[in-house]
This record gives C-alpha cells, structure tokens and sequence, in this order.
C-alpha cells in the first residue's frame, strides 16, 4: 500500500499531473474519442465501450483498487479540466526488486511539446522519492521514435529488443526495452 498521497505538479503549458479520479472518467472519454485514431497504432484493440464514460469508469475503478493495493499509480496529465495524456506506473514490486513499468500517451494536440519527457522526468523523481524503486521499465514499438526520444532525453537507456512482447492493433508486435536505474 502506498504510504504518502503523491502531490500534484506543475508541468508545461498549463499541464498538471495528478493521481486520477473516478471523476476522471468522463474527460478521460472525451480524451481518448479525440485521440483514438492517434493512439489507435500503439494501442491494443478496444472496445466501443472503452471509449464511453462508462467504460472509462470501469478502467479507473481497476486501476484504482490497483493503486490501493500499491502496484500501480495512474496519473493524468489535465490542463484547464481537459485531459492532455495518462502516464502509469504497473507492476510495481517493492522488496528486492524495486522495479515498476511505465506507460504513457499525450494526446495529439499536445504532441512535440515536451509534456511527455516533463510528464516521465515528474514520474521518475516520485517513483525514486515517494516509492522508492530502483528501476523502472518502457518499451516502446520499433516504429516510435517520437516514444523513444521522450525516453533517452530522461535517461532510460536501451536494453534489448522483445519478439512478439505486446499484442497492438491486434498483431503480436515486436518492442524496445529500456531501462532507467534510480
């Protein structure tokens, strides 16, 4: 169980990271119909309903008992109410491993402005202060540099390549791993 609430935090442009709500859901919804075509090639397949406030709320309900039980933190990424992006720490292992990984989108709107690296720099400091970790993992597609520039530029270095690691856009997909040690 996570011991401290993590604190909000001024980013750029207006953006602000916080630990998501259940009232997330209905901008999250909005968040993802604007982007869904933009997200939809480094994404698995959804449903319809994913799309819909209600399916949103079922997500953040998961990811909240999640967050209770302290395997995972959800963030957003909010400017003026409008959600700019989601960043997530999952399987997050305390004892000797220390170890969590990281997720993120921004949305196409915000894209190239350097809320992404800011977003993953924020998330890095906390999971060292707050949670303690040692390490943290990405992966990223082999086709996503944008992804894999946010990365480098906070400081997760390359550390293989993953056959087949993720199913997105309903095919088995090859994925960079990387790393960043606390």
């Amino acid at each position: 169980m996570l011991s401290e609430p993590f604190p909000d935090t001024q980013l750029l442009h207006g953006i602000r990271l916080r630990v998501a709500d259940l009232s997330d859901a209905e901008a999250l919804a909005a968040a993802y119909q604007r982007n869904r075509s933009y997200l939809a090639p480094w994404e698995p397949l959804r449903e319809d309903t994913f799309y819909t406030p209600a399916g949103q709320r079922a997500v953040l309900r998961a990811k909240l008992v999640q967050h209770a039980a302290g395997t995972e933190v959800p963030w957003v990424l909010v400017q003026d109410e409008r959600i700019a992006g989601t960043i997530t720490l999952t399987g997050i292992v305390q004892g000797p491993f220390q170890s969590a990984n990281l997720g993120y989108w921004v949305g196409s709107d915000y894209a190239g402005q350097g809320i992404g690296t800011a977003a993953v720099a924020a998330v890095v400091e906390l999971a060292r202060s707050q949670l303690g970790l040692h390490r943290i993992q990405a992966a990223t597609l082999l086709d996503n540099p944008a992804s894999q520039k946010v990365l480098a530029r906070s400081g997760f270095e390359r550390i293989g390549m993953a056959p087949d690691y993720l199913r997105i856009a309903g095919e088995w997909q090859d994925h960079l791993l990387f790393q960043r040690i606390l």
